[in-house]
């Protein structure tokens, strides 16, 4: 997972301004259901006005007629309040489930446009909880604290002019603890900024563990490691504890500022307001509107602690949101000019000295291939040989821009790939990977993932019975069974020859097989290749291979060693002038025996 960034620097409302996008569209209700708010709140501070009339007025003068009517405008007051706050709710409900629907849907459209490398570095249950914990969050902060930070900031400030209109002197003793409490606010917001974030990233990381124990289940019991594993979410919940207790702490800190000192100021009000009354220097109604209205101020006054924890909660969860949607994605067209003309008449696929380094490789490191040359010719079947580790499996990434070349370029029917979409790319190129990967869809919605849109049983038909895959009509419900995550109710046999299905069912102008029999026994796979091998006559393919039996299936042979090809010719030619690669066929063929 890549390093978390700091948060002790960025500013929390520029990171939420980067929401004003999907804000926009759903303003107008937004902005209305604030001032609604507004209004609500202010209709709350015309109460203390009408206690100070009814006080002053039918109280004093003992007008029971009065005291009814003041009963009844404060009843009044009262239900336009609830109705007002309703229709603020009503207001952003529709509005902020779209908002969260959105960003969800572009963060999962930006996931699928990602390089490959992005997802080689980022751990899954990080970007799991992105898309849930995080967007939740932010749902929760434009649902309520938005509106509220900025509603009662402006019903504080529209009190404190009431209550100075009321008395100045008694105003200014309940201002007394503002300078405290925004300094509090401010040493507040810093240091839960970070907490907020480091909570936030282990929620990530236990997501991570979760997902890895479930999806690893069979390793897990296999190997009696439950314990293990159960220690290890232990201490990963424990440290998410700890987090979430500092938070705590210093929420209840800012509680215990936020609401003490207003209240002493309230208290020291009220024993200076009643003896003014006693001296006569104030009216009875005018200090029970001036304590009625400090009264009113409690609750926006003690919200800023939480509202401003969960302001910072959504600037992280924001600020995480845009550290994958601003990564680069995949260019959808050319990636750039080729690095020459194509050669007249050339076809096939060639690799003109291709190099390649991953993007996150130290500085100054060898490149995992250099300088490779290879021409497969059309109709051609290439099998590429090399030790573990050699480079096989990221050579043929190349080919459907799965990994950029570092140098070099690669050409298809004489067209440098890059001048190519993907989308067109991948639709001449099919991939069937070492370990076949399906989705908890049906048989034949998986193989067909190959196939363009509209293609169907024929084809579906077809394509199992090249890969010997017809077993798949055994299935309870037939190719209509759905096979579960990962596949994981197949064996692995079962779950490549789906894969390879998958690869040849589109009649692909080229295929990329990555050692695709590893999996099967003796017998399937002999079945397996001799279905390859008419499929492999009308198509050109390049071929990982690790058993001789595979390499049979190639016109001819790679020896990729050391990151470059240092040996092309048939497998027979190769066993008798190339001695790494008659040491490689022989160490597997004494592992077949």
């Amino acid at each position: 997972m890549p390093t978390t960034r700091a948060t002790t620097d960025r500013s929390a409302v520029r990171t939420l301004l980067r929401l004003w996008p999907y804000v926009r569209p759903v303003r107008a209700r937004l902005f209305t259901a604030a001032f609604v708010a507004v209004v609500a709140s202010c209709t709350g501070l015309v109460i203390p006005l009408v206690l100070k009339w009814m006080v002053d007025g039918p109280v004093a003068d003992r007008d029971p007629a009065g005291v009814w009517l003041g009963a009844l405008y404060l009843l009044l007051l009262g239900v336009a309040e609830a109705v007002l706050f309703g229709i603020r709710r009503r207001l952003v409900a529709r509005p902020l489930s779209h908002v969260e629907a959105e960003m969800r849907a572009d963060l999962y459209r930006r996931l699928q446009r990602l390089p490959v490398a992005f997802h080689d570095r980022w751990a899954s249950g990080q970007l799991l909880s992105r898309g849930t914990t995080d967007l939740m969050l932010l749902r929760l902060f434009l649902a309520f604290p938005l509106t509220f930070l900025l509603v009662n900031g402006g019903t504080i400030l529209v009190g404190l002019v009431i209550m100075l209109m009321q008395d100045w002197a008694l105003g200014l003793v309940v201002l007394g603890p503002a300078v405290p409490v925004m300094w509090t606010c401010v040493v507040f917001e810093r240091r839960y900024a970070r907490v907020a974030r480091r909570a936030q990233d282990q929620i990530g990381d236990l997501t991570t563990l979760v997902e890895e124990s479930v999806l690893g289940i069979r390793v897990v019991k296999g190997f009696g490691r439950h314990r293990s594993q159960a220690r290890a979410f232990g201490e990963l919940a424990g440290r998410l504890r700890g987090t979430e207790l500092r938070k705590a702490r210093l929420l209840a800190t800012i509680w215990a500022v936020i609401v003490t000192l207003p209240e002493v100021a309230i208290g020291a009000a009220l024993v200076l307001g009643a003896v003014r009354v006693a001296d006569g220097e104030l009216s009875a109604g005018t200090l029970v509107a001036f304590l009625s209205t400090a009264l009113a101020l409690r609750w926006p006054v003690d919200s800023i602690g939480f509202l401003l924890a969960m302001s910072q909660e959504a600037a992280t969860a924001t600020e995480r949101y845009f550290e994958v949607m601003d990564e680069a994605p995949e260019d959808t067209g050319a990636a750039g000019p080729a690095a020459g003309p194509a050669p007249v008449g050339e076809t096939g696929l060639r690799f003109e000295d291709v190099s390649f380094r991953y993007p996150d490789a130290p500085p100054g490191s060898p490149p995992l291939l250099a300088h490779v040359d290879l021409h497969i010719r059309p109709g051609e079947s290439m099998a590429l040989v090399g030790a573990t580790g050699s480079g096989k499996t990221t050579l043929t990434a190349l080919v459907p821009r799965l990994h950029e070349v570092t140098s070099g370029r690669i050409t298809l029917g004489g067209v440098d790939i890059r001048e190519m979409s993907r989308e067109e790319l991948r639709t001449r190129v099919a991939v069937a990977f070492e370990e076949p990967t399906l989705f908890s869809a049906t048989v034949g919605e998986n193989v067909l993932m190959g196939a363009p849109d509209g293609a169907g049983g024929p084809e579906l038909d077809r394509a199992l019975a090249i890969a010997q895959a017809d077993f798949a009509h055994a299935l309870p419900q037939g190719t209509g069974t759905r096979v579960g995550e990962q596949g994981l109710s197949l064996s692995g046999g079962q779950r490549q020859r789906l894969a390879l299905a998958r690869a040849v069912v589109g009649r692909p102008e080229f295929l990329v097989l990555d050692d695709p029999l590893s999996a099967l026994d003796v017998h399937t796979e002999a079945a397996v290749e001799a279905a390859l091998r008419r499929v492999l006559a009308d198509t050109t393919a390049l071929i990982v291979a690790h058993r001789p039996s595979t390499v049979l299936l190639a016109d001819r042979v790679a020896l990729l060693s050391g990151g470059r090809i240092t040996a092309v010719g048939t497998h027979q030619e190769l066993l008798r002038h190339n001695a790494e690669y008659a040491h490689l066929m022989s160490g597997e063929q004494e592992e077949s025996r």
